[in-house]
């Protein structure tokens, strides 16, 4: 196993709860890597599977696709792979064109883009379109193997609520928590998001109706002290950054969404359903939040 060591430089996207010291748990992933740079794929295929995964690459998105379609082809196997690793720029596509294409044939694999062109608006672009990651690809294999690990086997929050045990369902109001797989819905609806926007929601809803730091959010994703963005104070706009794309994923299944609140020059926080409820019946009730097992 290898030590994680903090990293100034590291990219405002890495992945969450990583904090100085901690150790990244050896996990056997199954990657698939997309790139059209035959001698960049296999060097990089080499590396990744001496740090301990199962690699498999391709060049372009055909055969990728080839390969995720299920035996019977009525569709692509998320089984196929843990994690996909795409670069920015394939012969034929861009590779921020095939993951929408993915998305709407079903497959939900995670996928990581890697870059030579590492411009805050193509990081923005790859994350609003669903990507977990966006990483330069000079920052090395074993800077991807970190984020590979965590994305797919994150440690433990600092500071879990004491009553949620790892498996249940965190039900608050109209919103279903799945912290066992990081999956957030509404209504009943998969709400997709990445896993550091999912920490950050079931960060707010820990702190039901009171309202967090910007700096508190920045740290529930990065480790404390973590420096990011122009001046002192520039992990503000990496934190309104997320809570936007977090807002626009709800509100393209509720337009009526606002459990998001913000407290100006202060922070967030996720709206207490009970004092909804409470101030349009003008009688309080029992906080409607309950954990279910199974």
């Amino acid at each position: 196993m290898t030590p994680a060591t903090a990293n100034a430089t590291a990219w405002p996207t890495s992945g969450p709860w990583l904090k100085p010291n901690d150790v990244l748990p050896a996990v056997p992933a199954r990657v698939v890597l997309v790139d059209d740079d035959e001698a960049f794929r296999e060097a990089a295929t080499g590396e990744l599977e001496d740090l301990g995964f199962t690699v498999t690459g391709f060049p372009d998105a055909k055969s990728l696709i080839n390969h995720l379609t299920s035996a019977d082809g009525s569709g692509l196997d998320d089984g196929a792979a843990d994690i996909l690793v795409i670069d920015w720029c394939l012969e034929r596509t861009l590779g921020i064109d095939l993951l929408p294409d993915l998305r709407r044939r079903g497959c939900r694999i995670p996928v990581i883009f890697l870059t030579g062109m590492s411009m805050p608006a193509n990081e923005t672009l790859a994350l609003d379109r669903g990507a977990v990651d966006f990483i330069d690809k000079t920052r090395g294999m074993s800077v991807l193997a970190r984020r590979i690990r965590l994305i797919l086997q994150p440690p433990a929050a600092a500071a879990p609520t004491p009553t949620v045990k790892s498996g249940d369902e965190i039900v608050c109001g109209k919103l279903t928590l799945k912290p066992k797989v990081n999956r957030a819905f509404w209504q009943g609806r998969d709400v997709m998001l990445t896993v550091t926007e999912f920490s950050i929601v079931e960060f707010m809803v820990a702190n039901l109706g009171e309202h967090v730091t910007y700096r508190a959010i920045y740290d529930r994703v990065h480790w404390s002290g973590f420096v990011a963005g122009s001046g002192e104070d520039g992990f503000r706009t990496n934190v309104r950054s997320s809570i936007k794309r977090i807002r626009s994923k709800f509100n393209a299944i509720d337009r009526g969404f606002a459990e998001i609140e913000n407290f100006a020059a202060f922070g967030y926080r996720w709206r207490d359903p009970a004092s909804v409820d409470a101030a349009a019946s003008e009688v309080g009730r029992p906080q409607d939040i309950r954990i279910t097992h199974g």
